[in-house]
């Protein structure tokens, strides 16, 4: 089920994903969910060279999604209040743009 979520998504243009968050709250459960999508072995295959960390803290603070570029740009997703479709949703639209835009420029 994880994986039909992430359907399409192809991590190319991403250097990293950090994923902190505090495990015992309650507004961690799309974390959570991001988290085992971005996982699943269809999606990391995508990107062999992306690296994935979690950073899991008892200390209350907000979960927090930092997803880098390969050409430099950030992503940081507060995720309290963020369903995991949301999150997958910017995260896909931002990685087609950034793969198709090298094609638009050859192109001209």
């Amino acid at each position: 089920m994880a994986a039909a979520k992430g359907a399409g998504l192809v991590l190319k243009s991403v250097k990293s994903i950090a994923v902190r968050m505090c495990p015992f709250e309650a507004n961690v459960k799309s974390t959570r969910e991001f988290l085992e999508i971005i996982n699943s072995s269809k999606i990391r295959s995508t990107n062999s060279n992306c690296e994935i960390s979690v950073d899991v803290r008892h200390d209350k603070s907000e979960p927090l999604v930092d997803i880098q570029f390969v050409d430099g740009e950030r992503l940081v997703i507060k995720s309290a209040n963020v369903t995991s479709k949301e999150m997958m949703l910017k995260l896909g639209s931002l990685c087609t743009a950034k793969d198709n835009q090298p094609k638009a420029t050859a192109k001209k």
